[in-house]
């Protein structure tokens, strides 16, 4: 997987966050991974900061898996590039 694979699947998660019919803590919440993950792909950021970030992506999954299914395989599709990125 690559950086394009990520920014599809980044793509994805934005659309899935529109459709959300969330609180808005959720909703908030998403976006602000959405931003650090795209801070990534600009190089910002160190292994502390990736590591933040994963565990993020972590604790997301384990929020949404239940009443989002489909935003939580989009995360995990996330996760996956990630780790073949090095992340």
């Amino acid at each position: 997987m690559s950086e394009k694979d990520l920014l599809e699947t980044l793509e994805q998660l934005r659309a899935q966050v529109a459709a959300l019919e969330a609180d808005e803590t959720s909703r908030a919440r998403l976006e602000s991974l959405i931003g650090t993950l795209e801070q990534r792909l600009q190089g910002a950021g160190g292994e502390e900061h990736h590591m933040h970030l994963v565990a993020e992506l972590k604790e997301a999954i384990s929020h949404f898996e239940v009443e989002h299914p489909r935003l939580t395989g989009i995360l995990n599709d996330l996760m996956v590039t990630l780790s073949n990125m090095g992340i």
